[in-house]
């Protein structure tokens, strides 16, 4: 005791004489923070006539968000001051709103692992007070005032406030576009104060005030820019029906019969034409959209059977642009200069049978489809027209003389498409692989898929429910993935795994090298048979001509049976993944493919080719373009009866004989590797028969009509959907390096290495089909000398192949570098997720720690007032 006055009562006064000064100051920092936001207010913008500057929500001072740092700076000091005080001082701080005293942690951030959950999952303690399931203890008045601080804390404000807030923001637009009157010519109540801050809720607010904030926002956003009030539409926080309410209230205020009026003439002319030219190129920007080939039939496909199945006719769409571009440059460079100047036949033509769609032998032989056809001179045209291939006496004539080397030009347009293609295919592959190998979360796809895959602009009704169908194959693919599941073995159950595995691949393998040795000796076979009756003098060319589609047709079936002992493997293997089985198919299909090509070209230029003479060929080069026929043609007629037997009979045996109300399941495997062993081919059959991309093209076009039917008639989608991100990766991949890189070896070493015919063709006596650009570089350099740096560039480049191999290991080296930046950028992503979800967790943690510190606060006055009671 000190003069009489007990010590507890002395403790007491003491603490409210420094909780007054401290309110003293805290009410001068309020005022100085209002005048200061005031004067900067004032500085930043004017006053416009339209606004009503007494109105209570301006005085309220509501901020923007982009005064809310200057905003929580403010309150730094405040929220600081009042940790140190504790509870007592709860009356002296901002008043805690209603909606943000109903905001608690559960909804901080996706770090949390109780995030989401609503006010019924809160727990009470003995006193009352609600408290969280992750710390024991309730929250604190001033952790949950340090929480309703945050900036996501105001998700989740009301029509009204939304509207008050929009207000003040569209206030703030045209302050900007006006001029800047004095802060002293406006009251002190309209000065924006920060007193009103995070008063956007008010429950005694009924329909009619928020009548009037509408009115308010209306005659705002109807004085601001159309730029200003469509982005200030786009940002609010409202329901579409509602930005659509306020839009049709704004433009309904803003066709007054005076407006248009004040617009001039050459305004209003600028706008129209600016309004007819946007109409005329959104319209010719549908009308080229309209134009993709095959656009709502691909749709139909990709709705009702998912994405592997339409990956499949992509895949067929993006070959039949390869082959567009490979007829287009061999008819405009080859075909057609050699049909205005045709060569000069044997009479006795042959008369047309029918086998020749077949056999592509007979009346086909001596035509434009084949390597012996083109003629080996400069194709010329006279001062008098006539087609000639000698040059003319007359030197007036040399000026105006056409000429065309055709062995020149069969040389570069066949060397140039596949180096075009090249560039292509690398070009489509790496721009796949950015396109399918990016971090592409299920579920965050999942929520875009759900949220924004709706195309609000399609009013049709067959439209309508073709999207609808989509969306609702891709969200099963997505749910499929999310819900997807891996299981887990015992050692046993791993070892039996493991021993099936290895006999299904032990039988595919087996079973693919006896296809490949009875194609090899069947080949055999048939080279000699055909120098048996290429000796006899009265054999039946019609017979000769059948028997040379046994080999075709000998490995177009093995290639429509094997793939279903493939398939019985993959049952006996029972993969749980729908992807996995299809890419173990795919290898599966690919090495059966790559082995009866690697023999069919050993055997048409490791015995045809090298020894010609055995079978009296005249020309070998068109004898090969036609076996490349027969095979493309006998490929398409046997995918033509799988689609009919193997699709159509087993769908009716199923159904009618079965009793079983499932459809067969669409081989992806197998039809694509059908599409690549069919291109390759192409390739191939480009240097001996130009017009066979022709052949390619159409076999195309009908393949894809077939397929459409026969899926939508006789298959059904899979059992369990699965998504195939990265199908179309792997079939570009596949199409570039064992198909088009073996088509390019084949084709080089024959251009190379092999000795052309002497008697048909562009490159007749001559060594080899490379020998004619390098004697068209000599006689360049002979004729005129200033061009012999031509000469020495043809001789480092085009004769040296180790420009080839760099050329080849430059493209392998692009392709390894990108594919490492997009390794990279998704380890890059991974980290950052993983940050996010770290920042959560740091949250979590820093609000226990406020907690726990608060407490060890609370407990201090207590201990003192324990004390003084003691005394």
């Amino acid at each position: 005791m000190s003069d009489g006055v007990p010590r507890g009562l002395q403790v007491k006064r003491a603490r409210g004489l420094s909780r007054t000064v401290r309110y003293q100051n805290r009410r001068r920092l309020l005022m100085m923070a209002e005048g200061s936001k005031a004067d900067s207010r004032a500085d930043r913008g004017g006053m416009a006539g339209n606004f009503d500057l007494n109105q209570p929500l301006v005085g309220a001072g509501l901020e923007s968000p982009a005064d809310e740092e200057g905003v929580h700076v403010s309150f730094s000091q405040l929220i600081a001051e009042q940790c140190q005080d504790g509870e007592d001082l709860d009356g002296f701080e901002l008043q805690q709103l209603d909606e943000e005293s109903r905001d608690y942690v559960t909804e901080l951030g996706s770090g949390f692992e109780y995030s989401g959950r609503g006010l019924n999952d809160m727990e009470m303690d003995s006193d009352g007070r609600q408290t969280d399931p992750l710390v024991s203890v309730p929250w604190s008045s001033a952790t949950m005032k340090i929480l309703s601080s945050m900036p996501s804390r105001t998700i989740g404000r009301s029509r009204g406030a939304i509207l008050s807030q929009y207000y003040n923001k569209t206030l703030q637009l045209r302050r900007r576009s006006q001029s800047r009157p004095s802060i002293r010519d406006f009251s002190r109540s309209s000065r924006p104060s920060i007193r009103g801050y995070g008063m956007e809720v008010d429950v005694t607010d009924g329909p009619e005030s928020e009548i009037k904030k509408r009115e308010r926002l209306v005659n705002n956003l109807q004085n601001l820019s159309v730029g200003d009030r469509m982005k200030m539409l786009r940002g609010m926080p409202l329901s579409v029906a509602e930005k659509k309410n306020l839009r049709r209230l704004t433009l309904q205020k803003d066709k007054s019969p005076t407006s248009s009026s004040k617009i001039p003439c050459c305004s209003q002319l600028k706008y129209y034409i600016i309004i007819a030219v946007r109409h005329s190129w959104y319209s010719w920007l549908s009308f080229l959209h309209s134009l993709q080939l095959w656009q709502f039939l691909l749709k139909r496909v990709g709705g009702r059977f998912g994405t592997g199945v339409l990956s499949y006719f992509l895949f067929l769409k993006t070959l039949l642009f390869f082959n567009i571009f490979l007829f287009l440059v061999t008819f405009l460079f080859l075909v057609l200069p050699q049909a205005m100047h045709p060569p000069e036949l044997p009479e006795g033509g042959r008369d047309f049978t029918g086998l020749e769609l077949i056999s592509g032998a007979g009346l086909f032989t001596d035509t434009l489809m084949y390597y012996g056809y083109y003629s080996n001179f400069t194709l010329q045209r006279s001062c008098a027209g006539e087609h000639n291939r000698s040059a003319s006496s007359d030197p007036d004539c040399l000026s105006k003389r056409f000429s065309y080397n055709m062995s020149l030009a069969y040389f570069f347009t066949i060397g140039m498409s596949f180096f075009i293609t090249c560039i292509i295919l690398v070009y489509s592959m790496s721009k796949s692989f950015g396109r399918s190998f990016r971090i592409d979360k299920s579920y965050s796809i999942l929520a875009m898929k759900v949220f924004s895959s709706w195309d609000f602009k399609v009013i049709k009704q067959t439209s309508v429910e073709l999207m609808s169908e989509n969306n609702c194959t891709q969200l099963k693919e997505l749910l499929a993935e999310v819900v997807q599941k891996k299981e887990k073995n015992s050692p046993c159950q791993a070892l039996w795994r493991l021993m099936v595995h290895g006999l299904a691949w032990a039988i595919c393998i087996g079973a693919t090298a006896g296809c490949v040795i009875s194609v090899y000796f069947f080949s055999e076979y048939m080279h000699k048979d055909l120098q048996r009756t290429s000796r006899q003098a009265n054999a039946n060319p019609l017979l000769k001509e059948a028997s040379l589609l046994a080999l075709p047709a000998l490995v177009s079936l093995l290639n429509l049976l094997l793939p279903g002992l493939f398939n019985l493997a993959a049952w006996m293997e029972e993969y749980h993944s729908p992807s996995v089985r299809t890419y173990v198919a795919l290898g599966r299909n690919l090495m059966l493919k790559v082995s009866v090509l690697a023999v069919l070209c050993y055997h048409w230029l490791g015995r045809v080719a090298a020894k010609p003479n055995d079978i009296n060929l005249v020309c070998w080069e068109t004898f090969v373009g036609q076996e490349l026929y027969r095979f493309l043609i006998m490929d398409f007629i046997f995918t033509l009866l799988n689609a009919l037997f193997g699709e159509l009979l087993w769908r009716l045996f199923s159904q009618r004989v079965l009793r079983r109300g499932r459809k067969p399941a669409f081989d992806i495997a197998r039809n694509v590797l059908d599409l690549i062993y069919a291109q390759t081919l192409a390739w191939i059959g480009v240097l001996f028969s130009p017009l066979l991309p022709a052949v390619q093209i159409f076999k195309l076009l009908l393949l894809f009509y077939v397929k459409v039917s026969s899926v939508m008639m006789n298959c059904q989608a899979p059992r369990r959907p699965y998504r195939v991100s990265q199908m179309t990766t792997i079939f570009i991949t596949l199409l570039c390096f064992p198909s088009f890189l073996g088509a390019s070896v084949c084709v080089t070493y024959t251009m190379w290495s092999i000795p052309p015919s002497t008697s048909c063709g562009p490159f007749r006596n001559l060594g080899t089909m490379f020998q004619a650009g390098k004697r068209w570089v000599q006689e360049l350099e002979k004729n005129n000398p200033d061009l012999s740096v031509v000469a020495r560039v043809h001789a480092y480049l085009v004769e040296n192949p180790f420009f080839l191999f760099v050329g080849a290991g430059i493209f392998l080296i692009v392709i390894y570098f990108y594919s490492q930046v997009v390794d990279g950028q998704r380890k890059v992503i991974a980290l950052l997720q993983e940050h996010i979800e770290k920042e959560g967790v740091d949250k979590k943690y820093l609000i226990t720690q406020l907690q726990s510190v608060h407490e060890r606060k609370k407990r201090i006055p207590r201990r003192l007032r324990s004390q003084d009671s003691g005394c």
